[in-house]
């Protein structure tokens, strides 16, 4: 099985689910692996979302990384939490934000960097309305509809 260098795993729902507010970049912690299923790109944060304990340390809750392969007894569970990492003040602000107005953190992209370490985007969020979904959609439909139509013309 062949380890791509830069894995770039998407959250593709959340998008067109949430309104992104504000956007973050957040180390992870992880055991070893976990990171060596995340390199064969083995991972999923489709149905995920980020909460507070008690502590004030966030988490990403329902993110699954399947087991790794090669792994012997001291393999990971796929669906643990996990730590995430920020500075102080970013995480007083989420904190504040999540309490005050009642948004939502998700993460929108799980990536390895160049030093080969796993890290998070996460994204302040406010969930969609139906009708904002359908404005969405509709916004899609029209940009397509132009570019085959600049296409058309180009030719």
């Amino acid at each position: 099985m062949a380890i791509q260098k830069n894995v770039k795993i998407k959250n593709r729902k959340a998008r067109f689910e949430y309104e992104i507010l504000d956007t973050f970049t957040a180390g992870i912690v992880l055991r070893g692996t976990e990171i060596k299923a995340i390199r064969e790109g083995k991972a999923s944060i489709a149905e995920s979302f980020c909460e507070f304990n008690s502590k004030g340390e966030l988490f990403v809750i329902n993110m699954t990384i399947q087991e790794y392969s090669h792994a012997t007894h001291y393999n990971h569970s796929p669906k643990s939490e996990r730590k995430l990492l920020l500075n102080r003040s970013e995480l007083k602000k989420l904190e504040k934000e999540v309490k005050n107005s009642g948004l939502t953190i998700i993460p929108l992209v799980l990536f390895t960097n160049n030093k080969g370490l796993a890290k998070i985007d996460i994204a302040l969020a406010r969930g969609k309305k139906l009708y904002d979904k359908r404005q969405t959609i509709k916004e899609r439909d029209t940009k397509k509809q132009l570019s085959r139509i600049k296409k058309s013309f180009n030719n």
